[in-house]
């Protein structure tokens, strides 16, 4: 029973983070994420009492959901060269602004509604310190003099590039080649590439 609780939990969350990031904060309430996920009026509710409750459940989710993600497109295994880290950036940020738009889209929103809620920095700072972490470890491994500045300026353009996608939307999104010049300028590696 209490496997089918917890799917049940994470049915409701993921339907949450659709609401939020599809419909924007305004629209997220116990009804409106039942009906997204398709379960009988009061279960988002008897999973999290509050809206605040549901709001800290879906920045943990998604702070789960993120770690996944990574794991998934990258393993565990550092990058060989400049080349590697930019190609982990722009899969992850082609990623964030396609199919995982509505996740990404509830994670920005989270962060604004954390001007106003700092309970809500917690999880969400864990996820940022966790990729602060990653790409620190991965510019760390490429010989860069202050890894931790470097890492930081890889996750914060990673986060602009996103972010502008998302509210200005080009088609031919791909930020590969800007990814290649920052990380072969940080790292001291030529930004020259291979013609396509």
């Amino acid at each position: 029973m209490g496997g089918t609780v917890a799917r049940r939990r994470e049915q409701v969350l993921d339907a949450a983070v659709e609401v939020l990031g599809t419909e924007g904060a305004r629209r997220l309430t116990h009804q409106a994420v039942d009906r997204a996920a398709r379960v009988p009026v009061g279960t988002t509710s008897n999973h999290f009492r509050t809206r605040t409750a549901l709001v800290e459940g879906i920045a943990e989710h998604l702070l789960t959901l993120e770690r996944q993600h990574w794991a998934a497109l990258l393993g565990e295994s550092a990058p060989s060269g400049p080349g590697e880290v930019a190609a982990a950036m722009a899969a992850f940020a082609r990623h964030a602004a396609g199919p995982g738009r509505s996740r990404t889209a509830a994670r920005l929103a989270l962060a604004l509604e954390s001007a106003a809620r700092p309970e809500l920095r917690g999880p969400l700072g864990r996820g940022r310190q966790a990729l602060l972490e990653r790409s620190t470890e991965w510019v760390r491994h490429l010989g860069s003099a202050t890894p931790e500045r470097h890492g930081r300026i890889l996750v914060d353009h990673l986060d602009g590039v996103v972010l502008r996608q998302l509210s200005l939307p080009d088609g031919a999104f791909d930020p590969l080649e800007e990814m290649r010049t920052l990380a072969g300028g940080l790292l001291g590696a030529p930004t020259a590439h291979p013609a396509h």
